[in-house]
Order: C-alpha cells, then structure tokens, then sequence
C-alpha cells in the first residue's frame, strides 16, 4: 500500500485529522458501560454518520470506531469472539463515509498489563495482528495506536500491525504534566523514550492523543519534535480539560481557541492535527480553515 500519509507530510502538507468518536456516540445514545465497537454491527449507519461529520467539516482523513476493538478489551462484553467481524465493519463505515479520502483504524490498549502479569506478550500480539488485518480488510490506510501508556505495549501493538499489513502505521501516547512541568505517560515514559521505541518497533508516524488541551500538547509536540526531527508527527488534542458542569463532563476549549492555537503546534512540529475528547467537527472545521490560511499565507 502507498504511503499516502507520510508521502503528503514530506511534501510539505499539514493534514487535519477528525476529532471525538466517543463524545459523538454519546450524543447518539450510547450509554454508560456499554460496548461502543457493538455499533459497528448494530448501529451502522450511525457509526458511518460520525464518520462522514468529520469529513463534511474538512478532515483530509478519518477514525474507525475500534479503539476497544482488540479480542482482549472485548472479552468483558462477550464479543471476543466477533473482533475481526467488528474491526472489519468498523473500517467499512469510515471507508463509505471517507471517500477519496484517508481512514485511519483506531486500535487503543488491551486493558490489561503486561507489568502486573495479566496478559502475555504473544497474546497482546495476537490480539492487535487480528485487529490490524480486519482494519486493513474493511479498508483502512493507515493503523493509528493510540491513547498509549506503556512503551512494551506499545511497540508489540506496532510490530503486529507491521509484519501483518500493508498499512501505515501511528503510535500515538498520553502524556500528563508533573508536578515539575514535565511529562509523562502512566507508565513513567517521556515523550523521547516513547518515540523512540515505536520507531524502532517500525512506526510510519509518532504523536500525542487525549489527556491534554492544545496548549500543552505545543509543548509535548516540541518535545517529540526534538527527539525525532525527521519523523512526521499527528496530534489528537482534548476541547481542554473536562469540567462537571451539572453532572456531565464538559470541555472548555471552543473550535476557536483551538483553531487559534494551530500555527503553534504546527511551529512546535506537528504535521497531522485533529481532536480528541470534547471535539466535534465545529473544531475540526475550525481547524481546517486555520490550516488552509497557514498555506495562503
């Protein structure tokens, strides 16, 4: 398969990515506790709707919903045995919905640790080569890793997705800020290590998703951009911080804010932005026009 994402990165692009699946299928109905990656089979038409919002609003590509598509994360709902059904309808809603244009399939963590000895690194392979090939099935171009913590995971989930598929590969991890200011995974990795281990493992493409506005992923992206100066770099920033408001989380930053802050983070390095929780595709719309104002620039 082409590498349509990076060719486009080295020739100078800024790609808009989508933004929230998650947020968006709450709107929808879903409820607390329930499987999301279900919808693929029972609500399909709803799972393409999300998909095609985010390409209505600009993005040059766009999710799946599969990020807790792997046989292990969906053993808890009974459906272990329907990944590959799932991850292959999961791709196929986003491809109708995409066009010409790119469908990244999302594969997030297992859920279970490798550390504490709940899973073994064959099974985590096995999970994410079964994930992978479904997503490379249903008509996914690239595979984007995402929401990681733990390096070891990491580069597994990234090692199965390229030994198995033609796609182009993503990793991306969730950093939070310490209390010196510096950044972290969970897992006590920074930025330069996790890079540095999925690049090994093979990774096209290396990022930072979820657990932070835009303002503080200019600062994770520099750190990524430092440690890797040729490799291109996809952000998936939170509409800010949650905040309960009467019971329900709620995101701050509005498509504006964002959109303002665009020019930084592409400064800072990062060649692929798009959104996270709390994102809608008012941000992802806002977020294409302040990239298509850079270029005339």
């Amino acid at each position: 398969m082409a590498k349509k994402i990076t060719e486009a990165v080295r020739a100078g692009r800024v790609l808009v990515s989508d933004g929230a699946w998650g947020t968006f299928l709450y709107q929808k109905g879903l409820k607390p506790g329930d499987c999301p990656e279900r919808w693929c089979l029972e609500r399909f038409a709803d799972v393409r709707d999300i998909a095609k919002s985010y390409i209505d609003a600009g993005a040059d590509m766009v999710e799946t919903n599969s990020f807790g598509g792997s046989r292990i994360k969906l053993k808890s709902f009974g459906l272990d045995d329907k990944a590959a059904e799932i991850n292959e309808a999961a791709a196929r809603a986003s491809r109708e919905a995409a066009g010409d244009r790119l469908v990244i399939g999302s594969m997030g963590p297992a859920g279970k640790l490798l550390i504490m000895e709940e899973v073994t690194r064959e099974e985590l392979y096995n999970a994410f080569r079964e994930q992978a090939v479904a997503l490379e099935k249903g008509g996914a171009d690239a595979l984007c890793i995402e929401t990681m913590m733990d390096a070891e995971e990491a580069a597994i989930a990234v090692r199965a997705a390229r030994e198995n598929t033609g796609c182009e590969v993503i990793c991306t991890f969730t950093f939070d800020r310490t209390a010196s200011g510096s950044y972290r995974t969970m897992m006590g990795i920074t930025p330069a290590e996790a890079a540095a281990a999925v690049l090994e493992a093979g990774a096209d493409i290396i990022g930072t998703n979820c657990g932070n506005g835009m303002e503080r992923m200019i600062e994770i992206v520099s750190e990524l951009r430092a440690a890797c100066p040729d490799t291109p770099i996809l952000v998936h920033a939170n509409a800010g911080l949650p905040e309960m408001v009467d019971g329900k989380n709620v995101y701050p930053e509005t498509p504006e804010f964002m959109a303002a802050l665009v020019p930084k983070i592409v400064q800072a390095g990062a060649n692929i932005v798009g959104g996270c929780c709390g994102t809608t595709p008012a941000h992802i719309a806002a977020i294409r026009l302040a990239v298509d104002r850079m270029v005339q620039r």
